[in-house]
């Protein structure tokens, strides 16, 4: 009989990326418990692989405190761009470490010492926090998502337009979150990424133009590279976010056309111990989705 594995915790395991994770856990014969803030949500992250579900709220230390009981490992991702996203964090790294947690895994950002982005910033202070603990950490610094790409798709097939509020020349490195996945999910059932800080980006830094032409390949029409302005960038994705948390997004924009985003895929690939998806493999896969759904 097959050894019982952790029980993690992981934060936010019905969204569109901590949900990544859950699979990767259950693949590897951990438990997994989900923490939600909406009940609504309990459905979602059962269907993803999660075996029990913790309602609570990353504002709530007590909350926190009950969905911890009896767990080995946490998995955490803060709430993009929200004011308090690094007290959010630290309550949850200090909660954690006081009920005897083992392990715990920040998905941070790439370069969250790059002050001049106060949402890479707001990911410093619970890195700190993690220093200060004698739970096994792990840190992940991934590049930008590709599944910001995926996002995208439904107005690429539709409109044969790609657009991004930054130039269409400028570079960037992206990662695919299921990677990402793969690499917490290790961290929090292995011993060999313990205490790491790891940059996750898969090959190349990609323009703009050079995506369109892959997914011009892809599709077999051309597809065109757009640059609106962020204004009307922003009209049309329709984010939920407030208008505090779009001008950090802004920021992020305009940093991309100043210097796009520099990475490199040497430690996601020895983290993983294979090849990293590619953004072209990602771009077929979206593609070869639209065929079957045609």
């Amino acid at each position: 009989m097959q050894a019982s594995g952790p029980t993690v915790l992981v934060v936010g395991a019905a969204g569109r990326f901590a949900g990544l994770v859950v699979p990767e856990l259950v693949r590897r014969n951990a438990n997994v418990r989900a923490l939600v803030r909406d009940r609504a949500n309990a459905e979602k992250a059962r269907q993803f692989g999660a075996s029990e579900v913790a309602t609570g709220d990353l504002r709530d230390r007590r909350s926190l405190e009950s969905a911890l009981e009896g767990i080995d490992g946490v998995f955490h991702i803060g709430p993009a761009f929200a004011p308090d996203e690094a007290a959010m964090g630290i309550a949850m790294v200090e909660a954690a470490a006081q009920a005897g947690v083992r392990k715990f895994v920040f998905s941070s950002v790439i370069q969250p010492t790059n002050a001049k982005l106060k949402n890479h910033a707001s990911k410093v202070p619970v890195e700190d926090a993690l220093y200060s603990t004698n739970m096994d950490y792990t840190i992940l610094h991934p590049a930008n998502f590709m599944q910001n790409i995926a996002a995208a798709w439904p107005s690429v097939v539709e409109q044969g337009v790609f657009s991004e509020p930054f130039p269409k020349t400028a570079r960037v490195a992206r990662v695919d979150y299921r990677d990402v996945a793969e690499v917490a999910a290790i961290a929090l059932t292995e011993a060999r990424l313990s205490y790491a800080t790891l940059e996750l980006c898969a090959d190349g830094m990609h323009s703009r133009e050079e995506i369109v032409s892959m997914m011009s390949e892809e599709l077999g029409r051309p597809v065109q590279a757009g640059e609106p302005t962020f204004g009307e960038w922003a009209a049309n994705v329709r984010l939920p976010y407030s208008d505090h948390q779009m001008q950090l997004l802004a920021k992020v924009h305009d940093h991309y056309a100043k210097y796009g985003l520099g990475g490199n895929s040497l430690t996601l690939r020895a983290a993983l111990s294979h090849e990293p998806r590619s953004l072209r493999s990602f771009i077929r896969e979206l593609a070869q989705q639209t065929a079957f759904v045609a």
